[in-house]
């Protein structure tokens, strides 16, 4: 059965695959066995499995793997008011596979290049290298940022401004390590808690206010 790769990670995957074929080529072990293990964990990091995407109409689905670190109101240049924040953090053996969280379009991208703090620490939302896409969704607006933590170097955004998403659709990932933010509007049930580990596309993390 073909393991399910992300695009990406193929720039990676192919020269680990053949650097591993040389050196047990040349018997040399020790530096081949090193490759083989560089490549597991590189085909294990890009895995992009398939997801079963809740399509009920106002829930807000995750958009990453991961464990929720943080829920707590904040406010982003992006929005005209405070939203409720859900981070979810991502370690080197998650899914970096990015979902859209809910059915829209998408009205702007903005990049700010930054720091790489740990993604686990609460100032990586504001002080870190980052990608923020706002989605109008019916009468609200979400906010999803891609953040890099303290391996990631590469944030990677496959949509563009104006595209029309549906819910569980990819949109991005990051390399090695990260963080993801979504922004709801206040009034949004919440349906999980600091602690809780989701799957991204498929864990349900709440809904919309009016269910829209």
């Amino acid at each position: 059965m073909r393991i399910p790769i992300s695009n990406d990670g193929y720039r990676f995957i192919l020269p680990l695959i053949a650097s591993t074929a040389l050196f047990f080529y040349l018997d040399w072990c020790i530096a081949g066995g090193l490759s083989a293990l560089a490549l597991l964990f590189v085909v294990n990091f890009f895995r992009d499995p398939e997801r079963d995407i809740p399509t009920q109409v106002g829930l807000v689905v995750s958009p990453a793997d991961g464990k929720v670190v943080e829920i707590q109101e904040d406010t982003d240049p992006l929005l005209s008011d405070p939203m409720v924040r859900i981070s979810v953090f991502l370690n080197v053996f998650n899914v970096h596979v990015n979902r859209v969280p809910v059915p829209g379009r998408i009205l702007a991208i903005r990049y700010n290049k930054g720091k790489f703090l740990n993604a686990a620490n609460h100032k990586a939302s504001l002080d870190n290298e980052q990608n923020a896409v706002l989605i109008e969704s019916g009468s609200h607006n979400i906010l999803v940022k891609q953040i890099a933590g303290l391996i990631a170097r590469r944030i990677v955004c496959w949509v563009k401004e104006g595209q029309s998403m549906e819910v569980g659709e990819r949109f991005g990932l990051i390399r090695f390590g990260s963080r993801t933010d979504i922004f709801l509007p206040k009034g949004s049930t919440i349906d999980v808690t600091i602690g809780d580990k989701v799957k991204g596309g498929s864990s349900i993390l709440g809904k919309l206010p009016g269910g829209s």
